[in-house]
């Protein structure tokens, strides 16, 4: 794919919530690299929650609304490697064949990419580190390693800063109990599975954990919050505009 001029960008409902910088260094990033970004003020959610726990008709009515905003015929990049699965690979699944945005789905489903991909794979972009020497340790969320290979390129934008080293986790491949609802419905379970991959997170010896997803962000931020642990997760997007001093809507460096 050549260099677009024009990208749309799908916030995720969650980023819009919990971590609105995390968007904002995601489309800095991509206007850095002097792309123009359009992102839909009526966006709102892709549908998964309601899709993973059972309930396809909700996430269709939710995934409806979301459609027609992006009609043109622009990529579509997502920072949030389950969201972006969600759309590319599930809603062609959930809309089906006679549904009458079944093309328009079609298109959008080709056109999206998890942000970390669409900045190595398509952008081919060069990062210039500016900050000091630290430990990484990364974590990708279940359905963006095994749908989007969001580790690949997380790890191939990492591995362009100077001054960081990328430590291994114990259990890198392992989910770490956000699964969306999942957390909620089987929170017993969930807290289980976030307590192992938070040993295994400060086993690593890293001073900082990036992931491309706030959902696993949140889930892991708050098991090692009530641990009492100094390690903190933080969305890709914003570590890397902090490493190359990105600066933010307000004119703030980073």
């Amino acid at each position: 794919m050549t260099k677009p001029k024009t990208v749309y960008v799908f916030g995720t409902c969650l980023i819009d919530l919990f971590d609105p910088q995390a968007g904002m260094s995601a489309i800095k990033l991509l206007e850095r690299e002097g792309v123009r970004v359009v992102f839909p003020d009526a966006q709102s959610c892709c549908g998964q929650p309601a899709y993973t726990s059972g309930f396809p008709a909700d996430a269709l009515a939710v995934a409806e609304r979301q459609v027609g905003l992006f009609s043109e015929d622009w990529p579509i990049v997502v920072p949030s490697g389950s969201c972006a699965g969600m759309m590319k690979y599930h809603w062609p699944r959930l809309f089906g064949n006679d549904h009458p945005l079944a093309q328009a789905v079609a298109s959008v489903s080709n056109r999206v990419y998890e942000f970390t991909d669409f900045l190595v794979n398509v952008l081919g972009v060069k990062l210039e580190d500016q900050g000091q020497p630290c430990k990484v340790v990364l974590h990708t969320s279940c359905s963006a390693r095994r749908e989007m290979n969001a580790h690949l390129s997380s790890r191939a934008l990492l591995d362009q800063l100077s001054g960081v080293e990328v430590v291994q986790q114990a259990r890198e491949a392992e989910c770490c109990g956000f699964g969306g609802t999942f957390s909620v419905r089987q929170p017993g379970l969930s807290a289980a599975m976030a307590g192992d991959k938070a040993e295994a997170l400060i086993a690593s010896g890293a001073e900082k954990l990036v992931s491309a997803d706030c959902g696993c962000l949140s889930n892991i931020n708050g098991t090692l919050a009530k641990q009492g642990q100094a390690l903190q997760g933080q969305h890709i997007a914003t570590f890397i505009a902090e490493r190359t001093k990105e600066r933010t809507q307000l004119g703030e460096e980073i």
